[in-house]
């Protein structure tokens, strides 16, 4: 098995992190953990499995990723939020896998996403593909605010799982709704992407009909209303938003 080293960064994930830590661990002998400051007691649990602590006030989805990678001992990072796991097919796939011989430099696995204790294959909330395991010094995470990805020039995908437990509940589809339509904002509004008065009405509502009816969310009852409704909500805030900053700039020049 080559060696691995793992990243994560956290704001007061005591309740998470020990055990996406122990996750990680079952592959990984070298863990760095970038904190934005957390008021829990997420670093001394981090610390106390023996993970590499770097505190730094967030800076961003993706620029904070990148403060741990010069912290990572080995060249192939295996990266998770602290509300994922690895599954028992990915734990056995990074095994018994040379990495190196892959002719990649990202790999993408499946994830389950859920709300509380349920899951579903609707609203896009699976196979959902992600790229969580790249080789350091030759993709590094895009610049943004929030949902960074890896930026790599060779991809490979593999039918192994992620466990998400992305949602609490309800509420936190939409409390995390609004957040992460915030941050995005934040990068929209340094761009030069043209923003219209309709676009936000725009987005959100092909938002909604692309997670409701194209990706089927309707056949997941409550779940799939409430998925559709804050991928749109979140959709909405991002374009709005974006708009109100860029006033506010043009106000103070």
């Amino acid at each position: 098995m080559l060696k691995i080293s793992g990243l994560i960064i956290t704001f007061n994930e005591a309740h998470n992190i020990v055990a996406c830590l122990r996750s990680m661990k079952q592959v990984c002998d070298d863990i760095v953990v970038v904190d934005s400051c957390s008021s829990d007691n997420t670093v001394e649990l981090a610390r106390q499995e023996g993970a590499t602590v770097i505190s730094q006030p967030f800076l961003g989805d993706g620029p904070q990723r990148s403060v741990g990678l010069p912290h990572c001992l080995h060249d192939w990072v295996l990266n998770l939020d602290a509300d994922e796991r690895l599954e028992d097919d990915l734990v056995a796939y990074l095994k018994n896998t040379d990495l190196s011989q892959q002719k990649v430099n990202a790999i993408e696995t499946r994830r389950r996403n859920y709300i509380g204790n349920q899951t579903t294959r609707f609203a896009g909330q699976y196979p959902d593909y992600v790229r969580r395991i790249f080789n350091k010094t030759q993709a590094d995470f895009s610049p943004v605010a929030a949902h960074t990805k890896i930026q790599s020039n060779s991809l490979k995908k593999i039918p192994a799982h992620i466990t998400h437990y992305s949602y609490k509940d309800y509420p936190d589809i939409f409390k995390r709704a609004c957040l992460y339509g915030t941050w995005q904002a934040q990068t929209i509004a340094k761009t030069n992407k043209k923003i219209g008065p309709l676009t936000p009405g725009f987005h959100c509502l092909f938002s909604f009909l692309k997670h409701y009816v194209i990706k089927l969310g309707f056949l997941a009852g409550h779940d799939g209303l409430a998925i559709s409704l804050g991928k749109a909500i979140a959709s909405y805030i991002k374009y709005a938003h974006a708009i109100e900053l860029r006033r506010a700039r043009e106000k103070n020049l």
